[in-house]
């Protein structure tokens, strides 16, 4: 903390900082995600907000038939995702579905089943988009360092 010229307190960093959505994350997945992680004091919604991240990464990667039950399959089946990861993004679809269907029997999400869809829609992102950027940029750092003369 610190103080400014009118002696009034003002934060000068907060700990631990704000969860940003990776940049190599394409919008409108990225949008989701970030409101995910915003929301996460109101489980219904960071559910909701996960669920919507998840099904715009599919459809980022032209899985954008049928519904996101038949998408998850889809990706599993085209290998983007890994039987774990599909079971998972299941477990996702379905805890997002609750609080936007209203179910009758259990309508909220608690605040651990919201982390951890929250959690899965992040590392989903990192898995299809931010590892994906990181290796092609590496990949042409090193294309570009054969062609220069060594000094």
């Amino acid at each position: 903390m610190r103080f400014d010229s009118d002696g009034r307190m003002f934060s000068t960093a907060i700990f631990p900082a704000a969860k940003i959505a990776h940049e190599d994350i394409p919008d409108p997945a990225r949008k989701f995600l970030q409101q995910a992680y915003e929301t996460l004091h109101a489980p219904d919604a960071a559910a909701v907000m996960a669920g919507s991240a998840v099904d715009a990464m599919l459809k980022a990667h032209k899985l954008v038939d049928g519904s996101l039950y038949s998408r998850i399959d889809d990706a599993l089946k085209q290998n983007l995702l890994t039987d774990g990861m599909a079971k998972w993004a299941h477990s996702v679809r379905l805890g997002s579905n609750r609080p936007r269907h209203a179910d009758e029997k259990r309508p909220h999400v608690s605040a651990d089943e919201a982390r951890q869809s929250v959690e899965f829609a992040e590392a989903l992102g990192n898995f299809l988009f931010v590892l994906t950027a990181k290796i092609d940029r590496g990949i042409k750092a090193a294309e570009e360092a054969e062609k220069s003369p060594a000094t």
